[in-house]
């Protein structure tokens, strides 16, 4: 394969996926520009075998999605705080899924001390906290790959509790139901397990996270 002409295989697999939609869904593309209604957001890995919409087996316009290495809810990140902004405010979405997969590779790479350059480094960093949060439980686990899908897991209701700390999160609760879940995919069967760490209120969460309105008269 000629590397340099490979992209077009893209291109030609979108006008036969295009052509074999419109065989079995006529109205599907005019349906399309009829503007987005989902009720999830999907936070998930961008590891290219996690599609949301393809595991879940649901449609175009059902999932609004954001991806990123490890599946990280960070403060300090616009892209997804635009994007949960945008979901939670403007699309008014009713739950909100941080999905992980067994085998991560951010993960794993996050458990070892190598040096992977500056902005690698910052973001597994954010994986390394995690880690430091629960090293006794992790430590206790001898089998590597055993420890590491559970801090896949644990990785993942981290970043749900982090989603919840969000005062775009907080404003949702009072005006409505807004529910937040952690998943994990496993890629030798296909299954999502569902890691029963589900928030969906401000009690759910330690007091000095809850935001209220500031009194600046000081």
């Amino acid at each position: 394969m000629d590397n340099d002409k490979s992209y077009q295989l893209l291109l030609e697999g979108n006008k036969e996926w295009s052509k074999a939609k419109l065989a079995t869904e006529p109205e599907f593309f005019n349906n399309l520009t009829k503007g987005q209604t989902p009720h999830y957001l999907w936070i998930g890995c961008s590891d290219s075998r996690v599609p949301a919409n393809e595991i879940t087996n649901t449609k175009s316009g059902e999932i609004f999605v954001h991806r990123n290495v490890a599946n990280l809810v960070v403060h300090t990140d616009l892209n997804l705080l635009t994007v949960l902004n945008y979901a939670v405010d403007v699309l008014h979405v009713e739950h909100i899924i941080v999905c992980g997969h067994y085998g991560c590779g951010g993960v794993v790479a996050a458990m070892n001390n190598d040096d992977y350059g500056g902005v690698i480094n910052k973001w597994l960093r954010n994986i390394k906290e995690v880690y430091a949060l629960h090293s006794e439980e992790l430590n206790a686990i001898e089998d590597k790959n055993t420890r590491a899908n559970r801090l896949v897991e644990l990785n993942v209701i981290e970043q749900v509790k982090n989603l919840a700390k969000t005062s775009v999160v907080q404003k949702a609760w009072e005006k409505r139901a807004l529910a937040i879940h952690g998943w994990v995919y496993g890629f030798n069967n296909g299954i999502i397990t569902d890691l029963d760490c589900m928030i969906n209120e401000l009690n759910d969460l330690e007091p000095i996270f809850r935001f209220k309105i500031a009194d600046n008269s000081f």
